[in-house]
């Protein structure tokens, strides 16, 4: 059964391919290739026999594996949802400071000048994102862990105690 040259080609074709509005396609035998490159697989002008299996030599060497620390700007999945959830921990301390805060300065606002006190306390409702924000921006160069650290240090410290207690 004879074959026709063309049938493998069908495959990549469409009624209206050979629209006049269309850009003409490229041949395929006659491609040369950019300087550098070289043709593998079916159909390629080298023999198999006659190609050489040497790598390569001037690609760069592609690492064998990489470490998720070893580059201090790449982060994993774990390490993005460990951030992302920490984000909203420290999202929820700055909603639970203002709260706090507001219960806060009517409680103190007969014993304080409330000029000492509302600076004091819009501090306090912006320490967990300034924490957040000062930890990710200080520990760019730092290993992962170091900045899961001081993250977990800050969701340890800055816990919204006026809002927790109730007062």
């Amino acid at each position: 059964m004879a074959s026709d040259p063309h049938d493998d080609e069908d495959a990549f074709r469409w009624e209206g391919d050979d629209s006049p509005t269309r850009p003409p396609r490229p041949d395929r035998t006659g491609t040369a290739l950019p300087d550098g490159w070289r043709a593998v697989g079916k159909g390629s002008e080298a023999a198999p026999a006659e190609r050489d299996t040497a790598p390569d030599t001037t690609a760069p060497d592609a690492p064998e594996s990489r470490d998720e620390d070893s580059t201090p700007g790449s982060l994993g999945n774990v390490a993005l949802v460990s951030l992302g959830l920490l984000g909203g921990i420290y999202l929820l301390y700055t909603v639970g400071w203002l709260l706090g805060s507001s219960r806060l300065s009517a409680a103190t606002s007969f014993w304080l000048e409330p000029a000492a006190v509302v600076p004091a306390l819009w501090v306090a409702v912006a320490a967990p994102a300034l924490w957040f924000g000062g930890v990710l921006l200080l520990t760019r160069a730092s290993a992962g862990w170091v900045r899961f650290a001081w993250l977990v240090v800050g969701a340890f410290l800055l816990v919204p105690w006026p809002f927790v207690i109730g007062v």
